[in-house]
């Protein structure tokens, strides 16, 4: 499933069109590879995907996603899952701008990884020139001094 327009810039064949069900929805698509193709962690406007999985406890969400905003680092997407469709743990899939190697989003991560049961980077990738625009448009810098000020 792919855009007419990733069939004409891959050279794909469309075997049916218009199998939306709502007009004008918005789907993600994901590239598989056989080998990583990891952007430099100096490079502008970089997503990454992962999976995490938390127990079910109290703040167990909360406190695994506290380093993020601890360090300024914008969530684009956090989606639950139960695991084995039972209420003993959630696995959660989340996007967020930056990467790996860039120190606040490392810091980030090591606070996630207190915090979790597992986690998997599913990939690290260029963000798409929408994205990239949007954001620049929209986007305030992250101020997390002023998150925390204004919890107190």
């Amino acid at each position: 499933m792919a855009s007419s327009l990733a069939a004409e810039t891959y050279g794909l064949a469309i075997l049916k069109r218009n199998i939306e069900d709502i007009p004008f929805n918005l789907t993600r698509f994901y590239v598989l590879a056989a080998k990583p193709v990891i952007p430099p962690p100096e490079q502008h406007d970089i997503m990454t995907s992962l999976l995490f999985e938390v127990t079910d406890t109290p703040g167990a969400l909360f406190r695994a996603v506290g380093g993020f905003a601890d360090n300024g680092i914008n969530l684009t997407r956090l989606e639950s899952y139960l695991v084995g469709g039972q209420f003993v743990a959630t696995r959660f899939l989340c996007e967020f701008e930056g990467h790996p190697d860039v120190p606040q989003v490392r810091r980030a991560l090591e606070a996630l990884t207190a915090q979790t049961t597992r986690q998997t980077v599913l990939g690290v990738y260029p963000m798409h020139a929408i994205g990239s625009r949007v954001r620049a448009r929209s986007r305030q810098p992250s101020r997390p001094d002023g998150l925390r000020k204004g919890l107190s």
